[in-house]
Parts: structure tokens; C-alpha cells; sequence
């Protein structure tokens, strides 16, 4: 007796249009539904916050990245975009939370960096949000200092106006004085930056550890504008005083 073999059905006219339907309500479901968002990293809003991408930070935090997340070196996205001078994102970060003083592993932060680079509009910023006057950098010092080297007269104008201690000494000896004489140029803006200070209250008879006052420094460079000032408010006429003493 020969052996029957299932003859294949052929698709039903009625079901292939429905399979159709089918698919094609499955799409426009698909459709229709909101899209997944991915986690924000919090690396990609440091990252963007370093080039001063305003609108790609603003999108990340409110995806949810970490407005204090660090990145290897400690760095936070306020800090990251201090060192670029962008102050538009550095204000929305601040408006977000982010912490001004949080320094990294070499002991920058916003309000510090913002001093020392004079960053005048981020400084003002920092000030406002809370800046510890008195945080230290990598060499014990406080913002004052850094910004009296690098001859950033507006910036140490601001820090001035502060309760900043303008005699404080860091780490290698130097009070604020000091370090615009030492390490100033002796032009127009270092002897303006002298000049502020001795008005703010820079005392003229605090001597580094080898007992060199800010005035013998002057003489030694041939900075006569300089000592000029420096002996009207006194220097001279009582012995220096050694930090280590």
C-alpha cells in the first residue's frame, strides 16, 4: 500500500493579511512609545564641562550625572571647566550644587585654581557660593598668594575685599608681600599689587626663613617703585621678623 505524505497547507488568504496587520500595529506601538534613555556618565559630563559645552551639560545633569563625580585625577566637572575659564558652565554647575572648594589630588579647586589663574568672573562666582578663604593649595598657600605672583591685580583686588588673611605664609616661607616681590617683575602691575597690599595691611616686617625682608628684596632687584613704598609704610626702620621664628 503506497505511503501518504501531508500534503502542505498553502497560507490562509485571511491569515497572511492579518499577520500584516499585525506587524504593522506592533510598529507603530513602537513607535509611539517613549524612548529608552541611557544613563548619563558622569565622566562624559566632566569631559563636557572641560570643552565648555553648556548644552550638553545642562542635558547630562538633568539625565542624572553626578554634579560632584571625580574623575581619575580627582577633578570635578566645576573644576574642569574653571581650568577652561568657561563661566557660563561653571555658573550652572554652581546653580546645580557643585561644591567650589572640592580640590583634586593635587589640591586645585574651583575657588582656589580661579585665584591663582585670575579668573575674575569665576572667583566672584566661588566667593558667592561659599569659598573657603582660608583652603590651602599644594604649596600651603591661599589664593591671595598664587594671584600676587602671576600679577593678576583685579583678582587680588577681590580677594582683598574679602577677610582673606593677607599675611599668611605658606610653605615656602613667602607671605603674599613677598611672592610679588620675589617672584613679580617689578613693573607697573607688580607695584600695584605691592601697593594694595601694604594698604590692605601687608606687614612690611615679616622676613622670609632666611631673614630677607620684602624691602631688601626690592633693593636687591633694583625695584625702586617698589621699595619706595615699602619703606613709607615702615619697612626699614624695625628689624624683620623670620616666619620660622
Amino acid at each position: 500500500m503506497p505511503t501518504l505524505r501531508p500534503v502542505p497547507h498553502a497560507p490562509s488568504p485571511v491569515r497572511a493579511p492579518r499577520r500584516r496587520l499585525l506587524a504593522a500595529l506592533l510598529l507603530g506601538s513602537a513607535a509611539l512609545m517613549p524612548a529608552v534613555v541611557q544613563p548619563a556618565s558622569d565622566q562624559d559630563l566632566i569631559a563636557a564641562a572641560a570643552r565648555g559645552e553648556l548644552a550638553q551639560v545642562r542635558r547630562l545633569l538633568d539625565a542624572g550625572a553626578g554634579v560632584g563625580a571625580r574623575d581619575a585625577s580627582g577633578r570635578t566637572a566645576l573644576l574642569a571647566a574653571t581650568q577652561g575659564n568657561h563661566v557660563a558652565v561653571t555658573a550652572l554647575l554652581i546653580a546645580r550644587g557643585a561644591d567650589v572648594n572640592a580640590q583634586d589630588k593635587i589640591l586645585d579647586s574651583p575657588f582656589l585654581l580661579a585665584g591663582a589663574s585670575g579668573y575674575l568672573e569665576i572667583l566672584r562666582l566661588t566667593l558667592k557660593a561659599g569659598a573657603d578663604l582660608k583652603s590651602r593649595n599644594r604649596y600651603g598657600g591661599t589664593a591671595l598668594i598664587p594671584a600676587c605672583h602671576h600679577g593678576h591685580l583685579e583678582t587680588v583686588r577681590e580677594l582683598l575685599g574679602t577677610s582673606i588673611d593677607v599675611n599668611h605664609v605658606n610653605n615656602l616661607g613667602w607671605t603674599a608681600l613677598l611672592e610679588a616681590i620675589i617672584l613679580g617683575d617689578g613693573g607697573p602691575t607688580h607695584t600695584a599689587i605691592v601697593r594694595e597690599l601694604l594698604a590692605h595691611g601687608a606687614r612690611v616686617d615679616l622676613a622670609d626663613r632666611d631673614g630677607v625682608t620684602p624691602l631688601a628684596h626690592a633693593r636687591r632687584r633694583n625695584y625702586r617703585e617698589m621699595a619706595g613704598l615699602l619703606e613709607a609704610a615702615g619697612a626699614g626702620t624695625r628689624q624683620g621678623i623670620r616666619h620660622d621664628q
